[in-house]
């Protein structure tokens, strides 16, 4: 065997970067205990405040509110504001508020930690899905990740989707104004149905997905917002989906988690009217690896391993797109289903958005 020379420097950078790595993944699960227990809230609109005022405030333990502060601090997520008379004292500024605080905020991460934790928890069932296959269902990760996936993604649609994304499709926005028909497939809570029926009244809209806990929680969304007139949702899987005629059918973040994604989408075409379109929102990726190797794709790869590719896996055919499927290998999917049209009509630095037409 070589012998290889260790350069210490590069060994010591790399043992910095998983101290700090060890320190993101602890926090994570701090800042899902402050989001639940209000903390991060009562901080934001309290000014400067001990940490006894703050677990008064939140009904919480002071020792372990102090603790948790300090963590969130060394975190840069609070601010120390330094010792006075009565103690400790902290605090939030505006942008820590409103990343923390804000859930119709593009820049809201609670909901995103929340995903991060979820997943961590399936770390004994994803081991024994590499050891021998079969996967692991979206239904079977720890509920926090259905809610969490749903407040992470849903400020970047609110922030995107009717002034940008459906702008960018041709024809589409004229046809959801004087009165359209769309489907929402894997439409988890709802999230994105419900943005679409608040901006179009004219048109009706069915979300699907095989997850009733979701579709529950989604008819729950829609009545809370007002649209349940005309928003319906249904347990369905996305290669047998009900209705025909759709003038839109759209996939939110969804495509790359489905066993036979080309049999979805070949269903979603014998449902579309003659001129209906198809609006596929993925994961924002390049066609190599190589493009990928950043934050974002550090990001997406890892919660792909952990969520995407092993629900993919669970299913039939088990195609296992992943996350960083990108536009090559996406185009490739929607030519197998019979779309012969592909177009990248908008993206975002999480998102990248195709049209589909037969």
């Amino acid at each position: 065997m070589t012998q290889r020379t260790i350069d210490p420097d590069v060994l010591q950078a790399l043992v910095g970067q998983a101290v700090g790595d060890f320190g993101s993944v602890l926090n994570a699960a701090l800042v899902v205990v402050g989001d639940r227990l209000g903390l991060y809230k009562a901080l934001a609109e309290s000014g400067s405040t001990t940490s006894t005022e703050l677990a008064e405030r939140t009904g919480t333990v002071e020792r372990n509110v102090r603790e948790w502060l300090s963590a969130q601090a060394a975190a840069g997520f609070v601010t120390y504001d330094g010792p006075a008379d009565d103690g400790d004292r902290w605090s939030m500024t505006p942008e820590q508020a409103e990343a923390f605080t804000n859930e119709s905020s593009p820049a809201f991460l609670c909901g995103g930690f929340q995903v991060v934790t979820a997943a961590a928890k399936a770390d004994e069932k994803i081991t024994e899905a590499f050891r021998h296959g079969g996967g692991l269902g979206w239904h079977e990760h720890h509920h926090d990740l259905f809610r969490g996936t749903e407040r992470f993604f849903r400020p970047g649609y609110a922030a995107s989707l009717t002034s940008d994304w459906l702008p960018s499709l041709s024809g589409v926005v004229a046809r959801l104004e004087r009165g359209g028909k769309v489907a929402d497939v894997g439409c988890g809570h709802g999230a994105s149905t419900v943005l679409m029926a608040a901006a179009y009244p004219a048109s009706v809209f069915t979300g699907f997905d095989y997850h009733a806990p979701s579709v529950e929680a989604a008819r729950g969304a829609a009545t809370a917002a007002g649209v349940a007139d005309r928003t319906m949702f249904e347990v369905a899987g996305a290669g047998a989906f009900s209705g025909s005629g759709y003038d839109l059918v759209c996939f939110f973040d969804c495509l790359h988690d489905m066993g036979d994604p080309v049999g979805a989408l070949q269903h979603t075409r014998r449902a579309l009217s003659d001129d209906g379109v198809v609006m596929l929102v993925e994961p924002q990726a390049g066609d190599t690896v190589a493009e990928n190797l950043n934050p974002i794709g550090r990001l997406f790869y890892a919660a792909s391993s952990l969520i995407c590719t092993p629900a993919s896996q669970s299913q039939e055919v088990g195609r296992a797109l992943g996350a960083q499927a990108g536009v090559a290998r996406l185009t490739e999917v929607a030519n197998e289903a019979g779309f012969t049209r592909v177009r990248t009509a908008a993206s975002t630095p999480f998102n990248i958005v195709l049209e589909l037409r037969p």
